[in-house]
């Protein structure tokens, strides 16, 4: 089975290591300390699937890993370190190259713009990134579930934003069917949203969005392409961090059709920081990323898991992580020692070795690693030392990414916001057409009064006793699409209802 490679070699090493390309949708886990070598290993594993013909998508925490794009040089001051390393190990046909790489930011800034919809974001991952409540979050379905019965798509934030104002001002009617609706719950989304858009959330949401298809192509020799996004700044909003890539394991698991166990994965997708997913993350959440890591195996995408501690992943879920790689772990505290003694049962055993003293004392560049063998069994332990990066070890100058991004496959595709027919337009004119109705009821009460003064003043001396009418007209029922037009017309009449209208509702709409 064709593999790739690691590291290992030397006496007082154990066996080449090397990842199995038919294990690698088992998924896998980089786990240690901070400067302890697992960003290099992340580097090395994407270009061991690069040249396999297997794509990538990882995140750019740091920064460092765009050097993924231009080849190592020998100018390097660890050039001569790396050539003996790779000696050692055994890594006879080392050389620097570049490997094909398309960047990706959710700001547009460094990288292709990436965006999805409000609706395939869909309203547990929105609640989740806005950190609602449980009732907030009630609110938010019936919302979603509303604007699938209306027919009105959920495109960006101002989609979301005037759906919510439609919601609070149709909560009447709508309550009788849903349940009860609170202004509060309405207002603190609202504030939510608010703060998302301060943040630069809003640049998640619009059109075009991402199509998944193009993060899993290959360039003209065959190697697969590393798609990068740049996290640096992403980082200052980890809820959004971790949304969004959760959002994306959730799309690969729904669209890519069952492929069971390839030769190769369709693609292998590197979760950094990933403990950043399961902090306070609510049950209904976390059961999510287990079902999608259990069952997104037979789609053909591989899920590595890259954290400072095993821990910080649920058991649950770091039972399916099939290939392990880990680097140093410190122990300085009670807690730590017992996060490495879990973490070294978590290790098939070594005759050769204590695993848990090795993971204390391996150095930078070296870790304890079990890889899946034949028929998916977890290999023994080994004390390997990872072989060097073929591209440059860190960030890459801002002139060479700019020229990678305009040869990218995908330039232009995404850089235009496109704001199409969408919620946002349908309730403005809903809107208008309320306010519109309104004006037409007042001039005909007022022309109504007028006429009736009229007849007074007419038959004031004929003896002729008048009568004022008391009946109304009754307005005909509608859909609950309507409701938001007919209370209006019924409860906002008048000039002061008209300037409510404007004021609320117009003018939200006019102000973007």
């Amino acid at each position: 089975m064709a593999e790739i490679f690691i590291g290992g070699g030397g006496p007082e090493y154990g066996e080449r290591q090397g990842l199995a390309l038919g294990y690698a949708n088992r998924h896998g886990l980089i786990a240690g300390a901070t400067g302890t070598g697992k960003t290099v290993t992340l580097q090395i594993l994407a270009e061991g699937f690069s040249n396999a013909g297997v794509p990538v998508f990882l995140s750019d925490v740091k920064g460092d890993l765009s050097g993924l794009a231009a080849a190592g040089s020998e100018g390097f001051k660890l050039h001569q370190a790396f050539a003996e390393r790779a000696a050692k190990i055994g890594f006879d046909d080392y050389a620097y190259q570049a490997f094909p790489v398309t960047f990706w930011d959710l700001f547009g800034e460094q990288g292709h713009p990436v965006r999805t919809t409000v609706s395939e974001m869909g309203p547990l991952l929105i609640s989740r990134l806005l950190e609602l409540s449980e009732a907030q979050e009630g609110v938010l379905n019936i919302a979603f579930r509303l604007a699938d019965e209306q027919g009105l798509p959920l495109l960006d934030l101002k989609d979301l934003q005037a759906l919510l104002v439609w919601v609070g001002e149709s909560r009447k009617d709508l309550s009788l069917r849903y349940g009860n609706i609170s202004t509060a719950s309405i207002g603190a989304i609202q504030r939510r949203l608010l703060v998302l858009e301060n943040q630069g959330g809003a640049r998640l949401f619009g059109e075009p969005a991402l199509e998944l298809g193009d993060l899993m192509t290959c360039d003209a020799e065959g190697r697969g392409r590393i798609n990068i996004l740049a996290a640096d700044t992403l980082m200052a909003s980890p809820r959004l961090y971790a949304t969004f890539l959760l959002w994306l394991l959730s799309e690969l698991f729904e669209e890519l059709p069952e492929v069971g166990d390839p030769d190769k994965p369709k693609l292998v997708f590197f979760f950094d920081e990933a403990h950043l997913l399961f902090d306070g993350a609510p049950p209904a959440l976390v059961d999510k990323v287990e079902q999608v890591a259990r069952l997104i195996r037979s789609k053909g995408v591989g899920v590595f898991f890259i954290t400072q501690n095993p821990d910080d992943v649920p058991e649950d879920i770091l039972g399916q992580l099939g290939n392990r790689i880990q680097h140093a772990l410190r122990a300085f505290t009670a807690r730590d020692r017992k996060a490495l003694r879990m973490a070294a049962e978590t290790y098939r055993d070594n005759p050769r070795f204590d695993i848990e003293e090795a993971i204390r004392e391996v150095g930078v560049g070296e870790a304890v690693t079990s890889m899946l063998q034949k028929k998916g069994v977890p290999g023994m332990a080994e004390r390997t030392l990872i072989r060097p990066p073929s591209s440059q070890l860190g960030p890459l100058a801002a002139g060479v990414r700019a020229q990678v991004m305009a040869g990218s496959p995908v330039a232009g595709k995404y850089d235009a916001l496109q704001d199409r027919h969408s919620a946002y337009e349908i309730l403005a004119k809903r809107a208008e057409e309320a306010a519109q109705a309104a004006e037409e009821a007042e001039r005909r009460e007022e022309a109504a009064e007028v006429a009736e003064r009229e007849y007074r003043a007419g038959r004031r001396y004929s003896g002729t006793r008048v009568t004022r009418s008391t009946s109304r007209r009754r307005s005909t029922g509608g859909s609950i699409g309507e409701a938001m037009t007919q209370a209006v017309i019924k409860e906002l009449k008048g000039t002061t209802g008209r300037r409510i209208v404007r004021g609320i509702l117009g003018g939200l709409f006019k102000g973007r």
